[in-house]
């Protein structure tokens, strides 16, 4: 297998990032402890916001010396978006997530201020029936490098993409960004899977990618933490020095 390893210096890890999917604030910070030293970056999405206590647990994440990554896909008018990443700055957030046009991911990376900005291209969840019903008549992966090429060239830090096309992107665009793949599957796709474009955890990282963000294989595992240990001991693998 031809692999393109990410050659960033990124502590090994610190390259799983969980996807901590859950309810409440209870709820989180019970996986949280029971993950351990095993998890050391969390992604928090649309649920746990919604949740209403979304910046304490972002405060108790840091406390814990845990990495974080807000997933809100910002779409809105540019300067909406602009505010709304100031309101991540200073909280030890480390990646957050737009999901807009050129003008919206402007507006995020102009006020960055430390955070790392990454552009959603094409949702992993979305297959070609999927694009085509939504109109888009491109192919998946010429799709994804012009996002991914339009993000960094308006001061975006990095994508959110599938593994599929990580290698496309690092053949085209080079090392210079921050790629980071969900859909990642250490084991066959459960039928009630909501993720289509999907790869193993060396797949994504042999095509390319810097992160991955894992959430059901973990958290449904019987086991959570052992699960998260041997995705751990995977990426170690790959990348020993």
């Amino acid at each position: 297998m031809i692999t393109q390893l990410s050659p960033k210096v990124i502590p090994a890890n610190e390259r799983l990032i969980f996807a901590l999917d859950v309810p409440d604030l209870s709820s989180a910070k019970r996986m949280v402890d029971a993950l351990g030293e095993a998890v050391t970056f969390y992604k928090i999405g649309l649920e746990l916001f919604m949740s209403g206590s979304y910046f304490e647990l972002i405060d108790w994440l840091g406390t814990q010396n845990k990495r974080i990554f807000c997933d809100l896909k910002f779409f809105d008018v540019p300067e909406t978006v602009a505010r709304a990443v100031r309101q991540l700055q200073n909280r030890g957030v480390d990646f957050v997530t737009v999901h807009g046009n050129d003008t919206m991911l402007e507006a995020a990376a102009a006020q960055k201020n430390g955070l790392r900005i990454l552009a959603v291209t094409v949702l992993t969840s979305l297959d070609r029936s999927d694009l085509d019903a939504l109109g888009f008549r491109c192919d998946v992966e010429d799709l994804v490098l012009s996002r991914a090429r339009k993000a960094l060239r308006l001061g975006c830090d990095g994508v959110i993409s599938s593994g599929l096309e990580a290698k496309r992107l690092r053949a085209d665009l080079g090392d210079r960004f921050l790629v980071v793949s969900p859909g990642i599957r250490p084991v066959d796709n459960r039928p009630e899977d909501d993720q289509k474009r999907v790869v193993s955890v060396e797949q994504a990282f042999c095509n390319g990618a810097d992160y991955i963000v894992v959430g059901r294989p973990i958290k449904h595992a019987t086991d959570p933490r052992a699960a998260a240990e041997k995705i751990q001991s995977t990426i170690s693998s790959l990348f020993k020095s």
